[in-house]
């Protein structure tokens, strides 16, 4: 290709990349239950990811300003009963864990003692340390099962009572929201974009195609007491490559019935 050929080559891809959409590379990342320094934080993998070119929660809100009557709040109750069921489940997996650690010692423990001439003071030693973590192991044994038992038999009451409010609140929101559709069909147009939507892959990553403008990426995940929702405003300038974090940081956490 002779010189002066190439720099017309050269401007076409250029202005090509200036008019045509931007990459837009959305990441989904939350920190491991385990908060030592050194937990790497744990993608999200196929979490539905979505960019509205509105605020989709205005319009709910505005939605929820003019219904006929007022959202049924959660009650404290509710959430106090959830946050117990909470800790129980805690407790109930901390004792567990014990349990396994001792179980698994003692079997080194016993091990060991096998293979060792009951004569030496050393096999005296760690006979007396295996019986005293036999009796820790059951107490833990019982520890767990008590927690096991406390933890069902809340998280029974506890589902009973979400239920109920979950039901009203479900009713409420659709007849408050049945023209939601409507609303957000006329924002749609109105900015002259469209919705994009996909899903991110095992490492947390999706990335999307957009038009230059205003959009909110949303995205829910849900977690066993809590949901997390993500509604950040970016802007998409063309020709600017465009990165999003989706953490824990900069998410909302709503409780879930």
């Amino acid at each position: 290709m002779t010189r002066s050929n190439f720099l017309p080559v050269i401007l076409g891809a250029v202005l090509l990349s200036a008019c045509g959409p931007t990459q837009v590379v959305v990441t989904a990342e939350i920190a491991q239950d385990d908060q030592s320094q050194d937990a790497e934080p744990r993608a999200l993998g196929d979490l539905e990811i979505r960019l509205f070119p509105y605020d989709r929660d205005a319009i709910f809100d505005s939605l929820t300003a003019t219904a006929a009557r007022p959202e049924p709040p959660i009650p404290d109750s509710v959430l106090t009963a959830q946050n117990q069921v909470a800790e129980s489940q805690q407790a109930w997996r901390d004792a567990e864990a014990r349990w396994n650690t001792l179980r698994d010692t003692l079997r080194t423990l016993s091990d060991e003692l096998d293979q060792m001439n009951r004569q030496q003071g050393q096999y005296r030693v760690l006979y007396n340390e295996f019986q005293d973590m036999e009796d820790e192991y059951a107490d833990v044994e019982d520890e767990r099962d008590a927690a096991f038992e406390a933890f069902t038999s809340l998280q029974g009451a506890s589902l009973a009572a979400a239920q109920e409010i979950r039901l009203l609140r479900e009713s409420w929101a659709d007849e408050a929201y049945a023209e939601v559709g409507v609303a957000m069909t006329a924002h749609e147009r109105a900015s002259g974009l469209q919705v994009l939507a996909d899903t991110t892959d095992a490492n947390g990553i999706t990335e999307f195609e957009a038009d230059a403008g205003d959009y909110w990426v949303t995205a829910r995940y849900e977690l066993p007491y809590t949901e997390l929702y993500w509604n950040i405003s970016i802007t998409v300038v063309r020709g600017e490559p465009l990165q999003v974090r989706l953490m824990r940081d900069n998410a909302s956490s709503r409780p879930k019935l």
